[in-house]
């Protein structure tokens, strides 16, 4: 069946702090840019997942008045904690300057996307939930100009079912990837047009997160706790995050840097054995669970940032890579490039529109994004040489150098730094007790992740024999373990041989699996859309 097409000015990928505030703000420049904004979850903030401390300054810019809108910034960050965990202590530690959150805010990043959404299409900006966007279009000449939606109704088989529709073609003159962390449509365009050959290779963590309703005598509005230390080793990056919300919430957390090296490491089991610690599982006694989720979050920061354009788009927000990890934020720098990249278009569509709009890279360097980015490049690089060198080198930069050391590391591709099963040590975590810790599915099921059963697997294994001959072999398959949520199992045939079973109905679409691969044979491309978790509060 044929596609149908409709055609737009811009074309944004990606319901997320990006790209809504990019089609807000090309709305506030000129009421006839014709903006069309696709989200591949069920509805906008379903697949939106945040610590998250919310640093307003781009919202101030982009909607002054929006206190008076009712945004829901509802619990100001009001006492900054810094500990270090050992297996049954914890010890405080000097709060670095990155880490103070006096002017911000706790917040769900999800019901703010919601929010930015209804500011969006009361400018008349057009937002399509439930459509992922999976293929890229491009002209005669190699240029884009456009995406198209995946079709619907597609089976295990890959032949139609009754069930089939045609996915739609989406045209406009510049399109804009606002798709977050390793994006499968930024991913090719990278790939296309060479966009990361002057730039050292991104990097990685994986971000898991629990939100609980407290018992309110342990319940601190407004306040902020992060961790480094127990349950890592001091050769692996990670840390926690304790965030005191309204309604007796607490949102839980903790990163894990995707260079790790132990191939028996399991971030889940990580997380559920951190909220064991003393001076953590008070908070939760006599509490309640509401939702989990899993995402990987772009650290790489300054020095992997990509070419930011290409003939016929651009890319922004965690697409690009604007995270500032010593400050744990990256909604502010990502809602600043959608607004940047929104100007550029604009001022580009008034005097003639240019292919390749090379100015946006120049406006971001320009603006305030550049230095923040600039200034903190050395310090998540410097955790390669373990905890103690980094935290050292940490303070160095900050208090002594202040960000303008003469020098700037470089990063290095996380997949490459797995060791071989023969090379590590086993990890013995223990059983969950229901009550505090759980295992993976039953977590899974608060994600309300949900896939059409009767469609094509969006894991797809370019090279479905690496998965015993190297992955089990050499590795002992860690895809069982790096991944949240159970999706990959090693299960045995009638003879008794392994084979890796992929049960793709449980994937929170993390995209953990596409960067932690040991040789890259594991391609996530979106689902049906519609499908996946649907976040709620997260």
């Amino acid at each position: 069946m044929p596609r149908e097409s409709m055609q737009y000015d811009v074309v944004i990928v990606g319901a997320g702090p990006a790209g809504l505030a990019c089609a807000i703000r090309l709305r506030q420049l000129s009421q006839d840019i014709k903006v069309c904004v696709v989200e591949k979850g069920s509805e906008v903030g379903a697949h939106i997942l945040s610590g998250a401390v919310f640093e307003p300054r781009a919202l101030n810019e982009l909607i002054p008045d929006w206190q008076a809108r009712g945004a829901p910034l509802n619990t100001p960050a009001t006492k900054d904690q810094f500990i270090f965990l050992t297996t049954s202590k914890a010890f405080n530690l000097p709060t670095p300057p990155t880490m103070h959150n006096q002017g911000n805010y706790i917040i769900s990043l999800s019901n703010l996307c919601k929010w930015l959404a209804q500011q969006a299409e009361a400018l008349g900006v057009e937002i399509y939930p439930g459509f992922a966007a999976a293929e890229i279009l491009y002209d005669d000449n190699g240029t884009v100009r456009g995406i198209a939606t995946g079709d619907m109704g597609i089976g295990k088989d890959g032949k139609p079912t009754d069930q089939h529709q045609p996915g739609m073609e989406l045209h406009a003159k510049q399109t804009l990837l606002a798709e977050g962390c390793r994006g499968s449509l930024t991913k090719t365009v990278i790939e296309k047009f060479n966009l990361q050959k002057d730039s050292d290779p991104q990097t990685y963590g994986i971000g898991i997160k629990e939100l609980w309703e407290v018992d309110p005598k342990h319940h601190k509005p407004g306040t902020v706790i992060h961790s480094v230390g127990w349950p890592m080793d001091f050769k692996t990056y990670g840390g926690s995050f304790l965030y005191h919300l309204e309604n007796n919430q607490v949102a839980v957390g903790f990163v894990i840097g995707l260079d790790y090296e132990n191939t028996f490491l399991n971030p889940f089991e990580e997380f559920q054995r951190f909220k064991t610690h003393p001076a953590i599982r008070e908070t939760f006694n006599g509490g309640k669970r509401l939702c989990y989720g899993a995402r990987a979050l772009v650290e790489g920061g300054y020095q992997s940032l990509p070419k930011l354009t290409f003939a016929g788009g651009l890319l922004i927000g965690d697409s690009a890579g604007f995270l500032n990890v010593p400050k744990i934020k990256g909604s502010h720098t990502a809602m600043k490039s959608g607004m940047i990249a929104a100007e550029t278009i604009f001022n580009s569509l008034r005097s003639g529109l240019e292919t390749e709009l090379t100015d946006y890279t120049k406006n971001i360097q320009s603006s305030w994004i550049w230095p923040e980015l600039h200034k903190v490049r050395n310090i998540r690089p410097a955790f390669r040489w373990g905890l103690w060198a980094g935290l050292i080198y940490a303070a160095i930069d900050t208090y002594i150098l202040r960000g303008k050391a003469p020098w700037t590391f470089n990063n290095h591709a996380d997949y490459l730094q797995l060791k071989k099963s023969n090379q590590c040590k086993k990890i013995a975590y223990p059983k969950p007790d229901g009550v505090l810790t759980f295992d993976k599915l039953s977590s899974v099921y608060l994600s309300n992740t949900n896939h059409a059963e009767n469609q094509l697997c969006h894991l797809q294994l370019l090279n479905p024999k690496l998965a015993i001959d190297v992955n089990y072999k050499e590795y002992d398959s860690p895809e069982q373990r790096y991944c949240p949520a159970g999706v990959y199992e090693i299960v045995r045939n009638a003879d008794n041989q392994p084979y890796l079973q992929i049960n793709a109905q449980n994937c929170v679409h993390c995209k953990t699996c596409d960067i932690k691969d040991p040789r890259q044979n594991i391609n996530w491309v979106p689902p049906e859309g519609g499908g996946g978790p649907n976040y709620l509060g997260m």
